[in-house]
């Protein structure tokens, strides 16, 4: 092949214009990476007024995504709208049904619609900026680990998440004084909900773990929780305890199927995720014969998710192919989802309670009918009659028993607000 790849970039905005800006000033070492030029040839975006800080000059303009996929003189389609449903997928749909490959960076579109898009005949779609941004997990996953067996992985694959908790912690402030901080600096949305509750690491985790365990994407399997109830007493107590609080996504093959969860976890202070500070993301992945790698980069922003979608545009300027999730639809595994009631491990508990005789006794007795067993209880200080906090450490237990014991000690006349639970993990 040596005509220049044409491509077409719905989507222009810090991304989109991103992507315009690599191709540009990158235009040499793309075109000798790629053995032919990548040029881009037509936009769609709603607002041709605005400035995007890049020259779109003599480039076709559409303001419909769809009838981007229909110009004849675009080879491969970008999608960089976002959203699983609306314009987003029927540009990508009419892209597919027009026989052009798409590029995208949509996780909630991989996540949601993956599996379908995937099993349409003779589609191509490539997605590396969906996921932990210049950081190129999923070619780890589908072809640089392609020999080896993965037994699981674990991340950190939110920015926004991650620097609210590592601000928390630097600077001993609480939850909505960084968040809203974060919101003024652009860190976060307006509406921070899809970050902070965990949707969008869910969205990731799902990708990944379809490609890690060779199966459909599964969103609905996905336990989420976010960080909203993650306090600065939680993180000072965690800091003592030799661990740090991170949202997790975490992936693991069991006998009994996929265990996929996103939650706040405590990580020893030794983990290489425990490092991992601010906006950047990484990933732990365990596999057979490899063994750990570590993965660590920033996780989203222009720079690195135009990275990502350049390196999908040269594999298909060079003609690369690999199945979208690592295998062939047809031959993609019926593995059952492990439900978060039989997940098993080690659990921080913090307790809010009155500061009088047998408060303690009662505790132990509740998690004792429950068969769960102590590793380390720490109080500070006396305050009789009023309310002061005891934190506990359990040994490894089922999360079911966790969760009936947690129902039983909220109940306690004792306990004077709901009771803070925080999984605790080795990666």
């Amino acid at each position: 092949m040596t005509g220049a790849l044409a491509v077409g970039i719905a989507g222009l905005g810090t991304v989109g214009a991103g992507v315009v800006r690599l191709l540009a000033d990158h235009a040499a070492l793309i075109e000798a990476r790629a053995g032919r030029k990548v040029t881009v040839v037509a936009v769609s975006a709603r607002d041709r007024a605005r400035n995007r800080g890049v020259s779109l000059e003599g480039l076709r303009w559409y303001d419909d995504p769809v009838a981007l996929a229909a110009d004849t003189k675009v080879d491969v389609v970008v999608e960089l709208i976002g959203g699983a449903d609306g314009p987003a997928h029927d540009l990508v749909m009419a892209a597919l049904a027009a026989g052009k490959p798409v590029v995208t960076a949509n996780k909630a579109l991989i996540a949601m619609r993956g599996s379908a898009l995937g099993a349409i005949e003779g589609a191509s779609i490539r997605f590396e900026a969906a996921v932990a941004g210049g950081i190129p997990v999923i070619k780890a996953l589908r072809e640089g680990l392609a020999g080896d067996r993965i037994a699981g992985f674990a991340g950190i694959f939110n920015g926004t998440c991650n620097y609210i908790l590592s601000r928390m912690r630097a600077e001993k402030l609480d939850f909505a004084t960084v968040l809203a901080d974060a919101q003024a600096q652009g860190y976060a949305e307006a509406d921070p909900s899809f970050d902070i509750d965990g949707i969008d690491t869910a969205h990731k985790l799902a990708i990944l773990a379809a490609i890690a365990f060779g199966r459909e994407v599964d969103f609905g399997a996905v336990h989420v929780e976010g960080i909203r109830g993650v306090s600065a007493l939680d993180i000072a107590f965690a800091e003592e305890l030799g661990y740090r609080i991170k949202l997790l996504g975490i992936a693991r093959a069991t006998d009994a199927g996929i265990e996929t969860r996103v939650h706040p976890a405590m990580v020893p202070l030794a983990a290489p995720l425990a490092r991992v500070d601010g906006v950047n993301n990484a990933v732990v992945i365990e596999g057979d014969p490899v063994g750990q790698i570590v993965l660590q980069g920033r996780g989203a922003g222009a720079g690195p998710t135009a990275s990502a979608v350049v390196a999908d545009l040269i594999d298909l300027a060079r003609g690369r192919a690999a199945p979208m999730l690592g295998v062939a639809p047809q031959a993609l595994a019926r593995r059952a989802a492990v439900p978060m009631a039989a997940h098993r491990g080690a659990y921080f508990l913090r307790l809010m309670v009155v500061d009088q005789p047998g408060v303690i006794a009662d505790v132990t007795a509740v998690l004792r009918d429950h068969g769960i067993s102590l590793e380390s209880m720490l109080q500070h200080g006396r305050s009789p009659g009023d309310a002061v906090a005891v934190v506990l450490v359990t040994h490894v237990t089922q999360e079911a028993a966790m969760a009936a014991a947690i129902t039983r000690l909220a109940a306690l006349e004792s306990v004077q607000v709901p009771p803070a639970l925080i999984r605790i993990e080795t990666a």
